[in-house]
């Protein structure tokens, strides 16, 4: 087994420790987040660190790399107030990851791929056309993480969409029925399949703490 120091990490080569610290934290959530500017200007971007914050209310929050340079997906956010997050998926996986190159504010990803922009219920940020999962998100708040410059995104889900064939009885979303892709580190894409489901966990008899 490979051991690396901190002195390690920060004598490394730059690619190589961008490599190595993006996939040490295993596989991650693979999102589009499509944004509308207040001009109509369309902007979707490949994110790999949506997280789930809570269940009541609804809040999901992802992180943002230092806004230094012009970050579309912030600025249209915070201007309209609005977002969609859209599930990766299998058939998309190219096009996806393109949306991580740096094109001008004025150039929308969907004209340089064939993602394909979807609207509902008059909202204004577009969704991902085919996307498994499609969330219609309102901005909540904002917290700057100041050990990096990050800042950690929080918003509402005002509206959810799951196609019926993934969704059970029990309100549990099947995503490997949608080929819905994760993360592994910055570029490697995977298809999980689910191999089961537990039930919920309680400690066992003979270590249970008694009211005696």
């Amino acid at each position: 087994m490979v051991e690396f120091s901190r002195d390690d990490i920060d004598q490394m080569h730059h690619l190589y420790r961008i490599n190595l610290m993006n996939s040490c934290s295993g596989y991650k959530s693979a999102n589009l987040i499509g944004t509308k500017s207040e001009d109509n200007v369309t902007n979707v971007a490949v994110f790999s660190s949506v997280t789930h914050l809570g269940s009541n209310p609804a809040l999901l929050g992802f992180f943002l790399r230092p806004t230094t340079v012009m970050r579309n997906t912030y600025y249209n956010l915070k201007t309209t107030g609005v977002y969609t997050i859209n599930h990766i998926y299998e058939d998309i996986l190219e096009d996806a990851h393109h949306t991580s190159a740096k094109y001008d504010e004025t150039i929308s990803e969907f004209d340089v791929t064939n993602l394909e922009e979807d609207y509902k219920s008059d909202f204004h940020a577009p969704f991902v056309k085919g996307s498994p999962i499609q969330m219609a998100m309102r901005f909540v708040e904002e917290y700057p993480i100041k050990a990096n410059n990050t800042i950690l995104v929080i918003g509402k889900i005002e509206k959810l969409y799951v196609p019926d064939a993934l969704l059970d009885k029990d309100g549990f979303i099947d995503l490997s029925k949608g080929k819905v892709a994760t993360i592994n580190g910055l570029d490697g894409y995977s298809i999980p399949n689910l191999k089961m489901r537990q039930a919920y966990q309680r400690p066992k008899p003979e270590f249970a703490k008694t009211n005696d």
